[in-house]
């Protein structure tokens, strides 16, 4: 079958476009290259912009008109709540979802002096930054992968965040000073995931289907279950991360504001993608009985 991407026009988007399509070698491929509001918009903070689905609005207009057939997001850049007439036809297996602190004076984030200023657009990575160290100062930092880590080797920032899974999938992980624990910072949801999204049509899916990894997608519909029902998006300081350990998938939540963080666990058997929504949901109720609505 001959297969018609569309992706983004960065270096992270084509990298991933190129490996799904390898994934897919059996198949014949074309890629279309899109801008997305996003992508043009880089002096505003996201959540001022309008947040999610600024990355992916023009090519659920493509795969609409049937221009392509196939477009390869990063997960956490997908709204939670689909479209009706798309669909995610394949996530495989997961990169590191974690995030990375990159210092050209290599400064861990234990070492980071007193005032350091930190560069990130992310209000869920701030959020976190600031409740453990409120000495900290945030500045936005807005670019693709490469353009930020130019900006980080200027004075203008002691070090800036990145996830690691675009770091790495470049080639860049030798940047990286620190990768920062759960405990630190607890990723976004779906961090580290790509999603291929697409039409409902038999053929298609049947394509996608030998490269879908079931592990990832129950783990990150768990944690993007939880962002949905808690109401959250880009602009709220959600942090979610699911681990699978002796069969049982283990979630984590985690809501941060400056002076307060809230903190919710689950565990148990996921066995279907019905059994992981429950699961996101389930810890969704745990983090509004300890008074969640107050942080968010």
């Amino acid at each position: 079958m001959h297969l018609r991407f569309g992706t983004r026009g960065s270096d992270l988007a084509r990298w991933q476009t190129d490996y799904i399509a390898g994934l897919l070698s059996a198949h014949s491929a074309e890629i279309h290259v899109f801008s997305t509001t996003g992508d043009r918009i880089l002096d505003t903070p996201l959540p001022q912009v309008g947040g999610k689905g600024l990355f992916t609005a023009e090519l659920e207009a493509a795969l609409r008109t049937g221009s392509i057939d196939l477009a390869v997001h990063s997960l956490k850049d997908l709204p939670t709540e689909p479209p009706p007439d798309l669909q995610i036809g394949a996530i495989p297996p997961r990169a590191n979802p974690f995030d990375a602190l990159i210092s050209p004076q290599g400064y861990t984030f234990e070492t980071l002096p007193k005032g350091a200023i930190i560069g990130t657009s992310s209000p869920r990575r701030s959020a976190q930054l600031r409740y453990l160290r409120p000495d900290l100062q945030i500045k936005d930092i807005r670019g693709n992968v490469d353009t930020r880590l130019r900006k980080a080797l200027t004075k203008d920032y002691d070090a800036i965040i990145l996830a690691c899974a675009g770091l790495e999938r470049l080639g860049l992980s030798d940047a990286i000073s620190e990768v920062l624990s759960p405990d630190v910072m607890l990723p976004a949801p779906g961090q580290g995931a790509l999603a291929v999204q697409c039409r409902d049509e038999t053929t298609i899916l049947e394509v996608l289907a030998p490269i879908h990894d079931w592990r990832t997608a129950y783990a990150v519909i768990a944690e993007r279950a939880f962002l949905a029902r808690l109401g959250g998006g880009c602009a709220v300081p959600i942090g979610a991360y699911g681990e699978w350990h002796d069969g049982w998938l283990h979630l984590s939540g985690r809501i941060t504001q400056e002076q307060a963080k809230l903190e919710v666990n689950w565990q148990g058997p996921v066995d279907s993608e019905g059994a992981a929504l429950a699961a996101g949901i389930a810890l969704a109720i745990q983090a509004f009985d300890q008074d969640a609505q107050a942080l968010l």
